[in-house]
């Protein structure tokens, strides 16, 4: 008998090694004119704290919904090393089912570096090839999530819109930087069915290349037009981030509607927009509107940046109703 689910993430999981170095650090400099890190090659350079954490899109969602009330599940592809472990008893950990975790022997898990240092971060990616050969027969769902995968992508892509249609499904749709530059067509049949579209201004300004020529203009004319192009694609919903100037969103009905970014501190920003589009989802599917969809997703991404990790500061549903109250 199929089981059946809130919300499937499918995408990937990683490993993410977190490196602080610490502002005043002399040897390492930020250019500020072209936002470059320099040091030199063959130094020792001092580490203010190093952590480990679970990471990648799908998980950081999978984890953000579970804590929001919704049952979630996880369809990622995992190695067998020592990593692996650390992957499953966290997914235990949060209460997410394993059913659709696919773990390939002899290989190793995805692990990324991630310098943070003046407030930012760089992140260094090793891409594992994966075959992503998932199978989603014993699941029903109101939505998948689906999100940026690595090499071998395209089959998921087409098993996941096969899926949706089949089983009446809701698609959210965050495509990564890889589908969008490979633009091939099953991303843009995956955006005509998509319920809702996740993406920050660069990633919505990349699928309209044709029609918009990337530039510095946050105004909330421009932020609206491109939510117009991107809705002609095809999604019923679109949502585009747009860091310190907060998020903008089209509905269905052709309605506008802006975000400020919610107070708080920041520490590091890995997850934000994970965050970000598991609270809109979650109050979507629990019957708000979006005015506070919008409100869920600068809560949580605010409360994520400010801990370390995509995950830590994911909030839990009592949590939320208190931020969303005060």
């Amino acid at each position: 008998m199929p089981r059946d689910y809130d919300v499937i993430t499918i995408g990937e999981t990683t490993i993410d090694a977190f490196m602080k170095i610490h502002d005043t650090n002399r040897k390492i400099h930020l250019d500020a004119t072209s936002g470059e890190v320099k040091f030199r090659l063959g130094d020792k350079i001092n580490v203010e704290k190093y952590e480990f954490c679970l990471g990648g899109n799908a998980t950081n969602v999978a984890v953000g919904l579970t804590r929001l009330g919704l049952k979630t599940t996880l369809c990622t592809e995992i190695g067998d090393d020592e990593f692996s472990i650390k992957i499953r008893n966290n997914l235990a950990r949060e209460n997410i089912e394993r059913l659709f975790v696919k773990q390939t022997k002899n290989a190793p898990s995805n692990f990324s570096v991630i310098l943070s240092f003046k407030d930012d971060r760089t992140i260094f990616v090793e891409d594992v090839v994966r075959e992503h050969d998932f199978k989603l027969d014993e699941a029903n769902a109101k939505y998948i999530y689906l999100t940026s995968l690595g090499k071998e992508w395209e089959g998921t892509y087409r098993m996941s819109l096969k899926f949706a249609i089949d089983k009446n499904c809701k698609i959210a749709f965050n495509p990564g930087h890889l589908q969008l530059a490979d633009d091939l067509e099953i991303v843009h049949k995956v955006l005509q069915k998509s319920e809702i579209l996740f993406l920050n201004k660069e990633e919505g300004e990349m699928i309209l290349l044709n029609h918009y020529k990337r530039k510095i203009d946050n105004s909330e004319h421009y932020i609206k037009n491109l939510c117009e192009e991107l809705q002609k694609l095809g999604p019923h919903i679109v949502v585009v981030t747009n860091g310190k100037h907060g998020s903008s969103a089209l509905d269905a009905s052709g309605k506008f509607y802006t975000q400020d970014l919610y107070p708080g501190k920041v520490v590091e920003r890995t997850g934000a927009g994970d965050a970000y589009g598991s609270g809109f989802l979650a109050a979507i599917i629990h019957g708000f509107n979006m005015e506070a969809a919008m409100k869920w997703g600068a809560i949580n991404a605010a409360s994520v940046v400010g801990q370390v990790g995509a995950e830590a500061g994911l909030l839990t549903k009592s949590q939320m109703d208190e931020s969303y109250k005060s």
